[in-house]
């Protein structure tokens, strides 16, 4: 008898690594997803598996793919798994925004429009400046506030390096001076839509603790108006040195779960016919609100917007977090896709990757199969 369970235990296990291994045979499981072999015989998706398991694409660590709410590729390469919690770093940023929609939906905040301040309070400040009291969560949603803050400028006062070396992060935020705009730089009133993006962590971190004090704990929260309802178990929050889960990055999620928040957005905010997040906040969301400039992107509220694919070029909202790892919606495609990685030292290399994916195999596929 004993010979018998210990045979079946290891048949159950070798097969369940040989559909992980299948790229055309996504792993059935009990949450949430249903499966479908769409993608079967489809060889640029089998030269894309071998490429990535090849290691031409370095340090990818999983590859998940939704189409019309059903799970067609699932698969995972330099020793991770299915059970991998990856640590996507900025696309973090992403479900706090999220969170956002979530308090608005639940009437806990009234709109974006609401000050900032009212809700993240701190004293003492370095920089005193009334004009920081007129900072809205849709600034701080949009990266477009007034203070000094920008990550990718090694001399701005908000870099987020700077930030990590000192205990308090929110007052980090709020103790930063007002942006200058020299004649050379332009300014929110001529820019596109109205708003000057940097990109600022911080500004994310801030978000984290409205949502900390209106809810009353945001881990807290976290489950019970979102992680729960998408059936998401296991996961695990990063936390600043006072205690706050971090809202700017390295919150750890499996792909499948990773999957389930791009597919509530493609569902307008509805899941298993309940309404987690307004439909009048999901299109907000992922309306441009902001011109990135160096890369040609554009930003909504902490989603990325762009366009993806060599020849019909798919409209696309995604969460980016570094080392390439991304989380891409494609409404026209009803397309959903994870992409992590670990090439952490990359730099835009990363990025480059994890687009050419998109670009050059998924996209194109997925709108051969819409055909």
């Amino acid at each position: 008898m004993y010979k018998l369970a210990a045979f079946i235990l290891l048949l159950t296990i070798s097969l369940t690594i040989q559909a992980q291994n299948n790229p055309v045979q996504p792993v059935q499981k009990n949450d949430g997803w249903k499966t479908k072999s769409s993608l079967l015989g489809n060889l640029p998706i089998k030269e894309m598996d071998s490429l990535i398991s090849s290691n031409e694409f370095k340090e990818i660590s999983s590859v998940v793919i939704a189409h019309n709410g059903n799970l067609i590729f699932e698969n995972y390469y330099n020793n991770h798994n299915s059970d991998t919690k990856h640590n996507t770093r900025s696309a973090t940023k992403t479900i706090t925004g999220t969170l956002i929609g979530t308090l608005i939906q639940d009437g806990k905040l009234k709109s974006v429009r609401e000050v900032a301040s009212k809700y993240s309070k701190v004293t003492s400040l370095q920089n005193p400046d009334t004009r920081k009291n007129d900072t809205t969560i849709k600034d701080l949603l949009t990266m477009s506030s007034i203070l000094e803050c920008d990550d990718w400028n090694p001399n701005s006062r908000g870099q987020e390096e700077r930030m990590y070396i000192i205990e308090d992060w929110v007052k980090f935020y709020w103790n930063l001076p007002i942006k200058g705009f020299p004649e050379w730089v332009t300014k929110p009133i001529n820019s596109k839509y109205g708003r000057s993006f940097s990109y600022c962590t911080a500004g994310v971190v801030v978000l984290g603790d409205i949502i900390n004090t209106v809810s009353g704990s945001l881990e807290r929260y976290a489950d019970k108006a979102l992680f729960s309802k998408l059936g998401i178990t296991n996961y695990h929050w990063q936390v600043t040195p006072t205690g706050l889960p971090m809202a700017g990055g390295g919150l750890g999620l499996k792909s499948r779960d990773l999957l389930k928040i791009g597919q509530l957005y493609l569902n307008q905010g509805s899941w298993n016919n309940e309404q987690i997040i307004s439909k009048e906040f999901i299109a907000e969301s992922t309306t441009p609100h902001a011109e990135v400039g160096m890369f040609n992107y554009e930003y909504g509220y902490l989603w990325w917007l762009s366009n993806f694919g060599k020849e019909s070029k798919e409209k696309a909202y995604f969460m980016s977090g570094i080392g390439g790892n991304k989380i891409a919606v494609f409404p026209d495609l009803d397309l959903v896709v994870v992409l992590t990685s670990t090439y952490f030292n990359g730099g835009l290399d990363s990025h480059h990757q994890t687009t050419k994916l998109l670009n050059d195999y998924i996209v194109p596929e997925i709108h051969n199969l819409k055909n």
